[in-house]
């Protein structure tokens, strides 16, 4: 800087002198900064102040590494002083004002060398943030590895129960079907069998035929179990009837409801199908092709055969109706009840498999449902069994019946567990016993005194015909475990005694067998 009215460089010196000072007071005023540098050496930066300034750590005196390793020391060299400052030899000429006070001149900071510091490193992890940091780490780490134990510990309790579970399921499973095996396997079946019954009704003679249609999707077949008029159910009041009278006379649902307690089965709805629906059915369904077994003549003397006898016969709905309802003379129900087999299992072989079309035909006929089968539910049972029968799994049956009206024995049975599942005891657990009974005392009288007997105890009596040669004492059978309890009230009920009780043999369609002997005390007679 320069005077404004001298070049000279008196005039500079002193003007820098001035300036020195002028610094120098202010730095007195305020106070000397805390990050002022004192030396030109460079300090560590330790962390910043609440202002965002930097601060450095206070540095230590060096230490002098000059002592050679191995070697004495030497004389230490003088450490060079700070240089003197520059005494300006003239005044200035016009500065005659008082003199101010001196201001002292602040010391120049020693020559520090790096060797006499030493640098002492604060480990992070001392500060308070890390600290934090780390402390919630681990309670973050401890927190998961508690939910993770939490999570096994669940797992194998879990595992646990459902070993468990597993173990009594199948001991269970093991201890109820001791007893009966083949029981328990057919009443799963039954609940894969879908059955309804159809009555074709004569309108001419009022003569029936009935049949079951049983779809049976656990064994992908169907099948047409054919049931003879002569056949013995329960009538309304608890008596005995033959299927075509309680036909007649029970009409469709008490006829349901009779062959359900006498096969054990679960028939889902009835078809009555008069012989005018009959021929319409077979006529929509554009005629059937039927393997006949004998020739039916026209209605009238000298008209041409209605049927001719053969295999492979096109049969229109008028024929057909002929032939399902032709008896010879002198022939018995049966051939005509396998006639009519035949022709409904030829029309379901030309209906379609498609329940909607099915549903279409049926209610083509324009007949009036039965309550307890809806044309929707028919169309599709017949849908389902045309597949089967276009398929070739289908057949058809006759139950065997004795004259006597009563299923005929063990080949009865076997028919109703293969085609009906064996769903005589056990389709209805609260169902009343089903007593089947045979009489073998010799007098006529005893089966119907029974009967009286079982109904007023609330039994259902199920009449299985008389024996062919007398037995001197009363037997009271059950096939079940389950079923001991209510064999000896039955045979309480009866008046038989308790040695009479005992395990064996029995109908398919009952829960208990009764074999009346000659110690059988009737009480109605």
């Amino acid at each position: 800087m320069w005077c404004a009215t001298s070049t000279s460089a008196s005039c500079t010196v002193t003007t820098a002198e001035s300036d020195r000072d002028g610094r120098l007071r202010l730095e007195g005023q305020r106070g000397a900064l805390v990050n002022d540098r004192q030396d030109s050496r460079p300090r560590q930066q330790v962390r910043y102040d609440a202002y965002g300034r930097p601060v450095y750590r206070p540095d230590a005196p060096e230490r002098a590494y000059d002592d050679r390793y191995g070697q004495p020391p030497g004389p230490r060299r003088p450490e060079p002083g700070p240089a003197p400052a520059p005494v300006s030899s003239s005044a200035p000429a016009s500065a005659p004002g008082p003199a101010s006070a001196q201001i002292p001149e602040p010391r120049p900071a020693p020559d520090y060398r790096t060797e006499q510091f030493s640098f002492v490193e604060e480990p992070d992890e001392e500060s308070q943030d890390v600290i934090d940091w780390l402390t919630f780490s681990q309670s973050r780490a401890e927190r998961r590895g508690e939910r993770r134990r939490r999570s096994r510990k669940r797992v194998r309790a879990l595992a646990a129960t459902l070993g468990l579970a597993v173990v009594g399921g199948v001991t269970w499973l093991l201890l109820s079907g001791g007893d009966d095996k083949r029981d328990g396997s057919a009443a799963g079946a039954v609940r894969e069998r879908n059955v309804i019954i159809v009555h074709l009704r004569q309108t001419q003679g009022g003569d029936s035929s009935t049949a079951l249609l049983v779809d049976d999707e656990g064994a992908h077949k169907g099948t047409t179990l054919l049931l003879p008029d002569s056949l013995a159910v329960s009538g309304e009041g608890g008596g005995a009837t033959t299927l075509g009278r309680s036909v007649l006379d029970e009409g469709t649902g008490g006829t349901r409801d009779a062959l359900n307690t006498l096969l054990g089965t679960d028939i889902k709805g009835s078809w009555r199908l008069d012989t005018p629906y009959l021929e319409n059915l077979v006529e929509l369904v554009g005629g059937v092709t039927v393997d006949t077994d004998t020739a039916v003549p026209g209605p009238r003397p000298g008209d041409r055969l209605l049927v001719a006898p053969g295999e492979g016969q096109s049969l229109g709905g008028r024929a057909a109706v002929a032939y399902a309802t032709y008896r010879a003379a002198g022939e018995g129900r049966t051939p005509q009840l396998a006639r009519f087999g035949r022709v409904m299992q030829a029309v379901l072989r030309k209906m379609s498999g498609d329940p909607r079309a099915a549903t279409t035909t049926v209610e083509a006929l324009a007949q009036i449902p039965d309550p307890s089968l809806g044309p929707e539910q028919l169309g599709a049972c017949l849908a389902r069994l045309a597949t089967k029968a276009k398929a070739g799994s289908y057949e058809t049956t006759v139950l065997p019946v004795r004259a006597d009206g009563t299923l005929g024995g063990r080949a009865a049975d076997t028919l109703i567990e293969d085609v009906l599942g064996g769903a005589a005891r056990d389709a209805a657990r609260n169902a009343p016993p089903r007593v089947s009974v045979k009489n073998a005392t010799g007098d006529g009288g005893a089966a119907e005194a029974a009967r009286v007997t079982l109904a007023n105890g609330g039994y259902t009596f199920i009449g299985a015909g008389s024996a062919r040669a007398p037995q001197a004492a009363s037997a009271v059978l059950y096939a079940q475990g389950s079923r001991a309890a209510e064999a000896g009230e039955v045979a309480r009920t009866l008046g038989l005694p308790e040695r009479a009780v005992r395990r064996g043999e029995i109908p398919a369609h009952a829960d208990v067998a009764v074999v009346l002997g000659r110690d059988y005390p009737p009480r109605t007679r």
